[in-house]
């Protein structure tokens, strides 16, 4: 009987001009894993895509958690660690004492060595100045990360990655020969203007891609506590003649 209806109503719409079809499942499919966006991954998959690094300067560097993380993929790299905070020494010569390939510099970053105005008040959240502060200012050594490759005579090509809070032009500006060299260079980038002088995340990518580099990869999305709204994230460059920018479709 079943069959019998099925055949009526196909005849029916057949004569008509119609015609009758199963309709098939779609299978909802996410376009990226869950875990796409960690910065290891990121970083795995640009290894991938055939990324070498030589020298890893991690300026912001605390206490070498994110170098530690990073010596994972990249274990016979030189590691140099930036640090303005004394309260991290201890971790950084535990570092140094772990990984023969490291070494740290107590300083801040920026365009020229000397002093620099650097706020104290976060220990996880330190900021340079060029210009006086008003909350818990201290002075703290400052060098430029070029003179400081230069010393220690250490090559490319170079993955540069910067926790710092939005000081970052003034140390790219320090760096500009490094950058020549840089195979990678991870900002943490924000959406708000979180000092006079800083960048968000739009102005970093023109800037950068002035300096010849690209967004490739943005990992590590934090909203803020404020109003839940997009705070910050950690956004990959590299050069903008590589390869990957040569092929433009998705598939």
């Amino acid at each position: 009987m079943v069959k019998k209806i099925k055949n009526f109503t196909k005849c029916f719409f057949n004569f008509f001009g119609y015609s009758i079809h199963k309709k098939r499942k779609i299978q909802k499919k996410s376009a990226l894993d869950e875990n796409a966006f960690i910065m290891y991954k990121a970083i795995e998959r640009c290894v991938e895509r055939g990324l070498k690094i030589n020298t890893v300067i991690d300026v912001g560097a605390s206490d070498g958690i994110w170098s530690r993380a990073c010596m994972k993929t990249f274990p016979d790299a030189n590691y140099l660690l930036i640090e303005a905070q004394t309260n991290h020494e201890n971790g950084l010569k535990k570092f140094k004492q772990e990984f023969e390939n490291s070494d740290y510099v107590l300083a801040a970053a920026g365009k020229k060595e000397g002093m620099i105005y650097f706020n104290n008040e976060n220990p996880l959240g330190g900021l340079a100045s060029e210009t006086k502060l008003t909350n818990d200012c201290i002075e703290v050594p400052v060098i430029a990360i070029d003179e400081e490759l230069k010393r220690r005579k250490l090559k490319g090509p170079y993955l540069l990655k910067l926790d710092t809070h939005g000081f970052e032009v003034p140390i790219i500006e320090g760096a500009k020969k490094t950058i020549k060299a840089a195979s990678l260079i991870i900002i943490e980038t924000y959406n708000y203007k979180i000092t006079n002088d800083s960048l968000r995340y739009w102005e970093i990518c023109s800037y950068m891609e002035k300096l010849g580099f690209s967004p490739i990869e943005m990992v590590d999305f934090m909203q803020r506590k404020y109003d839940n709204s997009f705070w910050q994230m950690d956004t990959f460059f590299i050069p903008s003649n590589s390869k990957e920018f040569s092929y433009n479709s998705y598939t």
